[in-house]
């Protein structure tokens, strides 16, 4: 079995490509006047997340680290380190991207992790740095556990994440319209994804992919960009706020004041940790589905159209 396995840290290479790809976004939106915004508090913000959530994985990362080399130890399949296998490793991770980012969405104690990145009124490429600090918390790991007893080492799936990483740097942009059909077709793009970042009803809920679009087609969470109607970025409720350390931990904060509050039954403070984002027991608050369904009663006409003709969430 292979034990000794490394490769080169993909992300902390690629950090002079995000700097420039910045630089030249920036200048771009300057002397094209269109293209998306830059605000300086805001892209301050994100790259300051963006070093926490380094910062915490130089921390925290032994965690994941140990957990997938206990596995590595007691499955008894090894793929090897052949390229086949590599693309294959990379395919397999990017469908579990796609799961633990649609419980990202769907789970509210994931989803305290990731809300950190919608937290921007803006879309450019500082918002792709605007990453959690808290992830080893969601246990989210967890869902990689297959790939390594299916016998790839954890060095190769940990490798593949971070070219998934990278790939997703570049779609965080207005500066690019629609790509050929053909790619659009397949791959994640800045239209999919701008999608995904929108607090839209239409929007809410779409686009989990990582690198490859077609996960959103097969499970029913594909809704594409319309023309007709912008993209409005950030949150159902907007935080207000530039405080980093607020961004990060907010919505951990929100939710066990909802957990230990006063007079709920075992099954109501589980469902705070557990339900999506917005469940009250009081059905005080709106989740994404009473939000869509808000919006059709006052425009029945939307009915059935991109958005709101789903039953997946």
């Amino acid at each position: 079995m292979t034990d000794a396995l490394t490769y080169p840290d993909v992300v902390q290479l690629a950090v002079p490509f995000f700097i420039a790809a910045i630089l030249i976004e920036l200048m771009w939106i300057v002397l094209k006047k269109r293209g998306g915004r830059y605000e300086t508090r805001d892209s301050v913000t994100s790259l300051l997340m963006g070093a926490g959530n380094v910062a915490s994985g130089i921390v925290l990362g032994f965690i994941a680290y140990g957990f997938f080399m206990v596995l590595w130890q007691i499955t008894p399949f090894d793929l090897g380190t052949s390229w086949l296998v590599v693309v294959v490793c990379f395919v397999l991770d990017d469908l579990r991207y796609y799961w633990v980012h649609r419980f990202g969405h769907r789970i509210r104690w994931v989803w305290a992790s990731h809300v950190n990145h919608h937290s921007s009124q803006h879309y450019n490429l500082t918002t792709a740095l605007r990453q959690t600090w808290t992830g080893t918390f969601t246990f989210m790991m967890v869902v990689r556990a297959p790939l390594i007893l299916l016998g790839f080492h954890p060095a190769m799936v940990l490798f593949c994440g971070g070219i998934n990483l990278i790939y997703q740097f570049w779609i965080h942009t207005e500066a690019i319209g629609r790509m050929p059909r053909w790619f659009e077709a397949i791959m994640n793009t800045p239209s999919h994804h701008r999608v995904h970042h929108g607090r839209n009803p239409r929007y809410l809920d779409s686009n989990y992919a990582g690198v490859f679009i077609v996960w959103d087609k097969m499970f029913g969470t594909f809704v594409p960009e319309l023309e007709s109607e912008k993209v409005d970025y950030g949150l159902v409720r907007n935080l207000g706020t530039f405080n980093p350390i607020r961004v990060a931990f907010h919505e951990w904060v929100g939710m066990f004041r909802d957990i230990v509050q006063p007079g709920l039954s075992l099954r109501e403070r589980w469902m705070y940790a557990v339900a999506p984002p917005g469940w009250s027991h009081d059905g005080s608050r709106d989740t994404s589905e009473t939000i869509k369904a808000n919006h059709l009663k006052r425009h029945p006409e939307d009915r059935g159209s991109p958005g709101f003709n789903q039953n997946a969430s």
